[in-house]
Order: structure tokens, then sequence, then C-alpha cells
């Protein structure tokens, strides 16, 4: 096995986190962005909450003018269809049973966190954001931090983007890929003097939930749109793939880890390598996983059988990823980059 899980995973559970105000529970820590400040491994967390439930309702929350909004439906009501616990469809319409926003926490060791005074959430603002702000990419440069996290409104799904040098201030850049998109993960370096990032638009008809590469001058204006990776029919990723953190550089190429799902929705976790010149030309690509759930904080909790990951830290050949396990804790892993690149098949 490629992946070493840590023997004490989970290493943040919801019960670790204090609800973002009153009337409120956890119910499930997601998929966070990963980085290094002031010499600490944080996590931005992505926290999803609602009302503690009543007997015979259902009850989520949704933002109104930046303050949430409790609306509630009983569950015998033949217009009411709650069968995801992740989505709620009512009348035609569809919401989410939780409300996302992100959260801090900070370790010395990489395995023990705990949330600093002085470090505001980051919730949801505007319409964009009327049903939260999820799973947020954290790219390091010179300049600062570069976050892409995902915008979710009644309208549709989009890319937003924030900068920040002190985790204390934010810049708001707006919504970089309008819907349906999310999964972006811009690099950490311009290649022949573009920025680059990976990108999943959905095509419900004709394409798919395919991984895309854009190309911009400055991270804000964004073209030159390329598919580089697909599913793959009958595979472990044959109904949606996505990127996962930005991509390693590596003396063979990008490497990039990302998700695939099946029609199951069994997400499991591969790896592209990218050429390093040209990150639209795929090199090479998992044939097999190179993690999959098994254990069993990844087989069950709010939505098993899933392993999802948009962030890590690289020291040498070491890779340790922090991901989401059944979409309720947050666990961690480490890789040798050697062995993921020696796994990796070049005949696609």
């Amino acid at each position: 096995m490629l992946a070493k899980r840590y023997i004490n995973n989970p290493v943040v559970r919801p019960s670790d986190i204090k609800p973002s105000m009153e009337g409120m529970q956890i119910e499930c820590l997601l998929n966070p962005g990963v980085f290094m400040f002031e010499d600490k491994l944080w996590l931005l967390l992505r926290v999803a909450e609602r009302p503690v439930q009543k007997e015979g309702q259902v009850s989520f929350p949704v933002l109104r003018d930046g303050k949430p909004e409790i609306l509630s439906f009983m569950k015998d009501d033949p217009e009411l269809d709650d069968a995801d616990p992740r989505v709620i469809k009512y009348k035609g319409k569809h919401f989410l049973t939780t409300l996302s926003h992100l959260r801090l926490v900070c370790s010395d060791d990489g395995v023990t966190f705990h949330e600093p005074e002085g470090y505001a959430p980051i919730m949801g603002t505007g319409p964009q954001e009327t049903f939260g702000i999820e799973d947020c990419r954290v790219t390091t440069m010179e300049d600062g931090y570069h976050l892409t996290y995902t915008k979710v409104a009644p309208e549709g799904v989009g890319v937003g983007y924030l900068f920040t040098t002190d985790w204390k201030h934010y810049e708001h850049r707006g919504m970089i890929f309008p819907p349906h998109n999310k999964d972006c993960a811009i690099f950490d370096r311009k290649t022949s003097d573009v920025y680059h990032a990976l990108h999943r638009p959905s095509s419900p008809e004709i394409g798919g939930n395919y991984i895309w590469l854009a190309e911009s001058p400055d991270l804000l204006h964004w073209g030159n749109h390329r598919c580089v990776a697909t599913t793959r029919e009958n595979w472990w990723d044959s109904a949606r793939i996505g990127a996962g953190a930005a991509p390693i550089s590596t003396p063979d190429g990008w490497l990039e880890i990302y998700h695939g799902a099946d029609h199951k929705n069994r997400y499991c976790l591969g790896a592209l390598l990218l050429d390093t010149r040209d990150p639209s030309k795929l090199i090479a690509r998992s044939s097999d996983p190179i993690m999959e759930p098994t254990a069993e904080y990844e087989l069950t909790g709010f939505f098993g059988n899933v392993i999802f990951t948009n962030g890590h830290v690289v020291n040498g050949d070491k890779l340790t990823i922090y991901y989401g396990a059944s979409d309720e804790v947050i666990c961690m892993a480490e890789f040798s980059l050697k062995e993921i690149l020696k796994s990796l098949k070049h005949e696609l």
C-alpha cells in the first residue's frame, strides 16, 4: 500500500470544534486546505453546520443578507425529498442540508490541532454564497496565500478567490470560474510566463466531470482552457474526477493528487503527471488508486466510502496529505513521492 495512515486517525473530529453560533451543531468536518504559517502547520477546515434537529422535521440554514436563516419542513410532506443526507429537494428546488464555512486550526506536530485565538472564521457573504462556502485550496506564493474555494448558491456552484498575507485580513477577488465549476487548484509558480490552474467544469449531457487546465496573466482573468484528464468507464474513477491541492513540482513533471468517484459514489485518490513546460500534456496516470477507503472511519460516517483531499505538505520525498473521511472527520496519511511516481502508467 502506498498510503501510510496515521495510527491515531482521525486527527480532528466535529466534537473538537465549537459551533459558529448558539443553536447550531457541527455535523461534519471536510477537506481542509493546508499551509505553513509562522512555523506551524495549519488546516483551513470546511465546517458544515445545521440546527439541532426536531422529531418529524428537517431544518437547515441558508444565508440571507449575510445572516443565517433557518428553513424547516415536515418530513411527511409529500413534496419533500430528503433521501440524500447532503441535499434536500422541495417543490422542485434544491437546498443543502448543512451550511458550510471555513475555520482555521494549527499544530506544532502535524497531528494535534487547536483553534488559535485571534483568527476569525471565514463566513459566506453575498448572494453567490447563499448556501455557504466549501473545500478551500491554499496555494502559497512569495507574495502570500491564494485561496480558491467553492461558492454555492441556488443559481449554481462556482469558484471564488481570496488573498491574504496574515490570515486576519482578506481581499475578496470575486468569482473566477462561473457555474458549474469547482475543484480549482492554482499552481504555485508561473510556467512559460503565465499562471495555471486546474478546475472542474461539469457537462451533464455531452462530456462529463473532467479536469481542465486554464491559464492567466494575473490570477484573475482565465482562458485557453484545455481538458487534461477524463473519467474512465468501468474504472474506479468512472463518474467524476477533480483536482486536489496545488500540483507538486518534481523532476519528472507536475504531480497532481486527484479524487475519483465511481457511479456508487465511492471516492478514492489517484495521481496525474503533467508536463513541466506544458501542463496541458498528460504524461502518466494512476491505473489503480493510490489510496481507497478501507478504514472504518472512511467507510462509515455522514456520507461513507469517501476519501477526499485538497491539502498537503511536502518535505523532501515525504508527502503528507490531510483528507476528509466519510464526509465527517479529518485524517492524515503519508506517501513517498518516488513511490507514487513509480506507480504511474504511461500507457493510458
